[in-house]
C-alpha cells in the first residue's frame, strides 16, 4: 500500500466544504429570530392593515380608497394614537393607566372655562393649550406620585383618577358644554399642511417623539428594564419609583395633547370628551404587540394598532353596519392578539 494511501486511510473522509449545510441552517435560524422579533410582529400588522384595505376596497370601491377618505381615517385615529403613545410607555414599564380619557375631559373643561377664555381674548389662544397641557401634565404626576411613593397599584389609583377626573369635569362645567370662543384657535387646529390635517401632523410627532424616546435614550432603555424586572432594575441602580412618576406624568400630557387635539375637532369642552378612549387605547397597544406584564413593546406597532382599529371603524362605515357589529369584531380582535402575545411572552427587550 503506498503512502499516499496510508495517509488517506489514517486521515479518514475529507470534511464537508465550509459554508454549505451549516451556513443554510444558520441562515434560517437567524431569519426565524428576524420573523419571531419585533419585526417579525410589526410585519404581522402590516399584513393584518392591509387585509383589511382589501376588504374595504372590496366592499365600498367607490369611496374606501380615496385620498379624502384615507385622509379621515388617519383624523379618526390621531386622538386616540396620541393617547396610545403615551399609554405604550407606561404598560412597556409593567403599569396601566385608566385616567387618560376622563383626563382629557377634565383639560377640555378647564381650558374652556369663562376665566380661561377671557385670558386668551386679552393675550393668545396659546395659553388655552398651555392650560390643557398643564391639566393632563399635573393629573398623570398625581397618578405617578400615588403609584411610586405612596405604593398604590397602578390599576386601583388610576381608577381613582379615572372617577374623580370625570367628577370634577361635571363640576367645572355644570354638566354643560364649553364653547371654544377664539377663532384664532379653532381655525389652527382645523387648517390643512401639505394637503394634511394638522391633527395627523401632531400624531405623527408624538409618535416620532415616543419612538426616539423608547428607542434612543437611557429614559427608554431603563423603561424596558423597568417592565422587564423591577427588582433587577432597582438594584443595577435605577431609580425606579421617580422614573415610574415621570411614565404616568408623560401618560397624562399625552392626554392633555390629545384634549387640544379635541377642542380642535369640535370647538368645545365638555365633561363626556374621552370617555371609554382609555380601553380603546389599551387595545390598541395590546394589538400592537406590547406585553401587558411589560418588558417588550414598540411605538411602532402601537401606531399599527390604532391605525388597524380606525380602518376598521371606517370599513365598517362604508358599508353602513352597526356600531354593535363593530363592537364585536373588536372585542375578537383583542382576543385574538392576547393569545398571540400568550404564544410570544417572553420579553424580548427594547424593540424599534
Amino acid at each position: 500500500m503506498s503512502e499516499q494511501t496510508t495517509t488517506a486511510a489514517a486521515t479518514g473522509p475529507s470534511p464537508a466544504p465550509a459554508g454549505g449545510p451549516v451556513r443554510g441552517a444558520s441562515a434560517r435560524a437567524g431569519l426565524a429570530g428576524i420573523l419571531s422579533g419585533s419585526v417579525g410582529r410589526n410585519l404581522g400588522l402590516v399584513v393584518a392593515l392591509l387585509l383589511l384595505v382589501i376588504v374595504g376596497a372590496i366592499t365600498a370601491p367607490d369611496t374606501f380608497l380615496g385620498v379624502s377618505n384615507m385622509l379621515t381615517v388617519l383624523r379618526q385615529a390621531s386622538i386616540i394614537g396620541v393617547i396610545s403613545i403615551g399609554m405604550t410607555l407606561v404598560i412597556i414599564a409593567g403599569g396601566i393607566d385608566l385616567s387618560v380619557g376622563s383626563v382629557l375631559g377634565l383639560a377640555s373643561v378647564v381650558a374652556t372655562l369663562a376665566a380661561v377664555q377671557d385670558l386668551v381674548d386679552q393675550t393668545h389662544w396659546i395659553f388655552m393649550v398651555l392650560i390643557a397641557l398643564g391639566v393632563g401634565l399635573g393629573a398623570g404626576l398625581i397618578n405617578g406620585i400615588v403609584i411610586a411613593y405612596g405604593k398604590v397599584v397602578a390599576f386601583m389609583a388610576t381608577l381613582a383618577m379615572l372617577v374623580a377626573a370625570r367628577g370634577l369635569a361635571e363640576i367645572l362645567a355644570e354638566r354643560r358644554t364649553l364653547v371654544v370662543g377664539d377663532r384664532g384657535f379653532v381655525s389652527a387646529l382645523n387648517q390643512d399642511l401639505l394637503g394634511v390635517d394638522i391633527l395627523i401632523w401632531i400624531f405623527a410627532l408624538v409618535a416620532i417623539g415616543g419612538w426616539v424616546l423608547l428607542n434612543r435614550t437611557t429614559f427608554g432603555r431603563r423603561t424596558v428594564a423597568i417592565g422587564g424586572n423591577r427588582e433587577a432594575a432597582r438594584l443595577a441602580g435605577i431609580d425606579v419609583r421617580r422614573h415610574t412618576m415621570w411614565l404616568y406624568a408623560i401618560a397624562g400630557l399625552c392626554a392633555g395633547i390629545a384634549a387640544v387635539m379635541m377642542l380642535g375637532r369640535t370647538t368645545a369642552g365638555t365633561s363626556t370628551h374621552g370617555q371609554l378612549l382609555e380601553l380603546d387605547a389599551i387595545a390598541a397597544v395590546v394589538v400592537g404587540g406590547t406585553l401587558l406584564v411589560g418588558g417588550r413593546g414598540t411605538v411602532t406597532g402601537t401606531v399599527f394598532g390604532v391605525l388597524i382599529f380606525a380602518t376598521l371603524s371606517n370599513v365598517f362605515v362604508q358599508n353602513n353596519l352597526s356600531s354593535s357589529v363593530q363592537a364585536v369584531a373588536k372585542g375578537v380582535i383583542i382576543v385574538i392578539a392576547v393569545l398571540l402575545q400568550q404564544r410570544f411572552a417572553k420579553p424580548t427587550g427594547r424593540a424599534s
